[in-house]
């Protein structure tokens, strides 16, 4: 198979993770017989720094008309500590979302066997856990009209919703659903929030499709205070963009570090694939990220392709890694601590 792939590195620790997905991705690719070709483009604060814009036309060039692509990170203290700015990095991925249609992100939390003890959950009850979350991207709060008045003195955040908006990401939901075990858990906070209600009634109208597939409804607080008490009761949860974005964020440290959990944002032409961490600048040239979460993206990326064998190579790659305990900084835990790049080269020798 020939993947042209736009690869989006953007900013702090996101060229180096990046560096070691492209490494192990090529590896994958030799080994099965495929040719990738990768295309740069810039986003973020490297790319306001570049030509003033943080998702600059030619990179929405780039990324129409790839297969797919390979995200890194974005972000910079110089704009998080400039609430004034008037352009920030953020901006650009939200703009992404938007125009490249990527309306549903999808959230895996699973535990790697040899690491259940360094989460910060007991073993107990993390055990098992194998869970994901899709995310509404392109709706809601963050897209809706904002301001102040009063002179300053009063903000406003619209939080507005379609049911087609919900509908579609449903449909995601349910046919994941179809493929594990079944189970539907809708989040919402529909005992206060009219957007809410509508995404409870639009799941209901839906289920008389999906007979097969068992559906709750739980509002999102509960939701925040099972995911550390049961994590592994829940199977396939939907919800939408504010609530997803703090639950996806709280689920992520169950496995024990957020370096390992990757992510994908489905759209109906081209999907993005990204690890889940920050830009971390304060590691940036440092050779301490860990680059396992974007090498696991990268084996979404491909099994969203169809090409499985290449993605569990890559995920089996990974797995003999922490249990060889070739691992950055952050998974160490006193023991040796390997670079960036030298757990990027272990993995693609490994392929």
């Amino acid at each position: 198979m020939k993947l042209n792939i736009a690869l989006l590195a953007g900013d702090g620790i996101g060229p180096e993770v990046i560096d070691q997905a492209v490494k192990v991705s090529d590896a994958v690719a030799q080994k099965f017989g495929h040719e990738i070709t990768w295309k740069p483009a810039l986003t973020g604060a490297a790319a306001i720094d570049a030509v003033g814009e943080p998702y600059p036309d030619a990179t929405h060039e780039v990324c129409k008309n790839a297969d797919a692509v390979l995200f890194g990170a974005i972000g910079h203290p110089k704009y998080d500590n400039d609430p004034s700015a008037p352009v920030r990095p953020e901006q650009g991925l939200l703009k992404m979302r938007k125009a490249l249609g990527l309306f549903a992100n999808v959230r895996p939390t699973f535990t790697f066997p040899s690491l259940l003890d360094k989460s910060p959950l007991k073993r107990e009850r993390i055990e098992g856990t194998d869970l994901v979350f899709l995310r509404e991207l392109t709706g809601g709060i963050y897209f809706g009209e904002k301001g102040r008045k009063d002179n300053g003195d009063t903000a406003f955040d619209n939080c507005v919703y379609t049911r087609t908006e919900v509908q579609r990401l449903a449909k995601k939901g349910f046919e994941l659903a179809m493929t594990r075990s079944k189970k539907l858990c809708c989040v919402d906070k529909a005992n206060v929030l009219e957007t809410s209600r509508l995404w409870r009634e639009t799941v209901q109208a839906m289920e008389k499709d999906y007979p097969e597939v068992t559906v709750s409804y739980e509002f999102v607080d509960a939701v925040a205070m099972r995911l550390v008490q049961w994590p592994n009761s829940y199977d396939v949860l939907i919800t939408e963009n504010l609530f997803g974005d703090i639950l996806t964020d709280e689920a992520s440290v169950i496995s024990g570090s957020m370096g390992l959990m990757p992510s994908a944002s489905m759209g109906a032409e081209v999907s993005l694939f990204e690890p889940i961490h920050g830009s971390y600048p304060q590691a940036t040239g440092l050779n301490i990220a860990n680059p396992m979460a974007t090498v696991l993206s990268a084996a979404m990326m491909f099994e969203n392709f169809g090409l499985m064998e290449e993605g569990k190579a890559m995920r089996d790659a990974v797995n003999k890694a922490l249990e060889a305990g070739v691992v950055t900084e952050d998974l160490a835990d006193g023991g040796k601590a390997y670079g960036t790049k030298e757990v990027g080269d272990w993995l693609a020798a490994n392929i």
